[in-house]
């Protein structure tokens, strides 16, 4: 049973953004809880602790939830400062690969499938985004899709012809988001990863370097153990200062919902704690679990007033 100080991951193993937050526990070589989620809904012992937000990877730290890989590193980070990973771009190399990078990636990867998607696994996307995820439509926009993906290697190509690791000699944020969407295409379809990654011996050797790191000390619990964590506990006090600016003049202690700005756009609402330049943090009370403390990226979401 983990502590009240233990991380625990919610993920699944083939989500590329949870591998983001996997590589950056091996950078900095820590041992964490790992609880396998669903790949698509309904998700019984997430829901529980997230208000309504469903999307992988989520971060539990006893009653403290962290939604998105964004904010869950930047926590890592926070509690975990040696050895130093928010070095350089990080976080502006993660904005990009997870919204340029990743699309052509998901056109190659489910172009190529094809009709051998899964029809649940489609309708589920689809509920997400609210949009359809026409998989027709991506094996048409394989071709292309593919040129961009190469282009997208080839940055990273070009800014390790005199470094180890994008931002200098030690790994970073800025990697473990960069490669994301390398190991997405490598994990599923490794012979069309080697073909795009052609000539680019800088990129194999990184690669090499951040498979070196590992993972961390991985424990497998359930999602019914987290859930009796997280009645266990009381949230940890707030670790930002609250800053009315980032909030949109909202108050602390006002009654807001917080939800992404690109897909999964459930409404999560709680009663506003703080919002800084970097995190979003509200209060949710639930009947069973009792009080939660929810942290979400300050980019990338949108924080709006309850009913407003």
């Amino acid at each position: 049973m983990p502590g009240p100080e233990d991380i625990v991951l919610h993920h699944y193993d083939r989500s590329p953004f949870s591998q983001k937050v996997r590589e950056l526990l091996g950078m900095k070589g820590l041992a964490w809880h790992s609880v396998q989620m669903p790949d698509r809904m309904p998700k019984p012992d997430l829901v529980p602790l997230t208000g309504g937000y469903r999307r992988a990877p989520v971060m539990q730290i006893g009653a403290d939830v962290y939604c998105d890989s964004q904010v869950i590193m930047a926590e890592i980070e926070r509690r975990h400062p040696e050895p130093a990973t928010d070095i350089g771009p990080g976080w502006a190399v993660n904005l990009w690969a997870d919204r340029l990078f990743f699309p052509p990636t998901v056109a190659i990867i489910f172009g190529s499938m094809g009709d051998r998607v899964d029809p649940g696994f489609v309708a589920d996307r689809e509920k997400l985004s609210g949009r359809p995820f026409d998989v027709a439509a991506m094996g048409r926009a394989v071709e292309p899709a593919k040129t961009q993906w190469r282009a997208f290697a080839g940055w990273i190509e070009q800014a390790l012809n005199s470094t180890d690791f994008l931002a200098g000699e030690r790994p970073g944020i800025a990697d473990v988001a960069a490669h994301m969407n390398i190991w997405f295409l490598a994990n599923t379809f490794p012979d069309l990863a080697e073909e795009l990654l052609e000539g680019l011996p800088q990129v194999a050797k990184w690669r090499e370097r951040l498979a070196g790191c590992g993972q961390g000390e991985r424990n497998e619990i359930t999602g019914s153990e987290a859930l009796d964590l997280a009645r266990k506990c009381e949230p940890a006090p707030c670790p930002v200062a609250h800053d009315p600016v980032s909030a949109s003049g909202m108050d602390s202690g006002a009654e807001v919902v917080v939800m992404a700005d690109d897909y999964g756009r459930d409404p999560i609402a709680g009663t506003l704690v703080a919002a800084s330049p970097e995190r979003i943090v509200i209060a949710r009370d639930d009947g069973d679990l009792g009080a939660m403390q929810l942290h979400f990226p300050r980019a990338g979401f949108v924080l709006l007033p309850n009913g407003g």
